[in-house]
């Protein structure tokens, strides 16, 4: 029997990382694992960093991580995303871009039954919010691991669970309290984002504890000192200005003309 904890989407919010590692110890997880972007938007990656490799038994690389350290480019990114990530290029401490070049993209548990992904099974930015991402991605997990039951990814910042049955149909169950998984089916389970800095309805650090014995997992949420984390992120220049956002947009647009062109 295990407890693991889960997290994902820290974002360099030390504020949230710490209140999530704390909710976590509280509800006795004693072994973690990080679904990626460690790093971006806030301004402290490589704090965050260092604590997630010392505290996680294993964490995939998200595509945060993947930009901030330059193996991916901005092409799929929103405005406040790539200008953040290119502050956070030319910020991010030495040792903490080596050990997030050591990340692997995806991860395996549990003897083959549990997997984790950031964005979908084969693409680390795909947002997977509807059924038919989950649909098409049930394909891919059981082709690439046939023997998983249990997927669990990030990138898209919400608590959520879905439920696939072996003809395929995709069930969306309240990512509330604790939730009791039938081991004969197929889940795809978001612990969500510890960083809650984008968010309006809520500022609660959100991550989740995998328990294998009963299989179920528990959604937590906790607060944390957002004020703080808004400031130094405005101070040290990670929060994109009007004028840069409009700049961004014009770029943008004169690019696809180029390109249609």
């Amino acid at each position: 029997m295990a407890r693991y904890g889960l997290l994902s989407d820290i974002h360099g919010n030390v504020e949230a990382l710490n209140a999530a590692l704390g909710a976590l110890e509280r509800a006795g997880a004693r072994t973690l694992y990080c679904l990626g972007d460690v790093i971006g938007y806030n301004a402290d990656s490589d704090d965050c960093a260092a604590i997630v490799r010392r505290r996680c038994a294993a964490t995939i690389a998200g595509n945060h991580d993947l930009i901030g350290t330059s193996r991916l480019d901005f092409s799929r990114c929103s405005n406040g995303a790539m200008y953040s990530l290119k502050r956070t290029r030319r910020t991010l401490g030495r040792e903490a871009a080596a050990w997030l070049a050591t990340l692997p993209g995806r991860q395996v548990l549990e003897d083959g039954k549990v997997v984790l992904v950031h964005g979908g099974v084969r693409d680390v930015q795909l947002y997977m919010e509807r059924a038919e991402h989950i649909r098409e991605n049930a394909g891919w997990l059981r082709y690439d691991f046939p023997g998983a039951k249990l997927c669990f990814f990030g990138h898209s910042h919400h608590q959520m669970v879905f439920e696939v049955d072996e003809g395929s149909v995709v069930r969306s169950v309240p990512a509330a309290g604790k939730v009791y998984l039938e081991r004969q089916k197929l889940y795809f389970v978001n612990p969500g984002s510890v960083d809650a800095q984008r968010k309006r309805e809520h500022k609660l650090a959100e991550c989740a504890v995998f328990d294998t014995l009963d299989w179920t997992v528990e959604f937590l949420r906790v607060p944390y000192d957002a004020a703080s984390t808004e400031a130094k992120a405005a101070v040290f220049g990670y929060r994109i200005s009007g004028f840069t956002n409009s700049l961004y947009n014009l770029r943008r647009r004169l690019g696809r003309l180029a390109h249609s062109a």
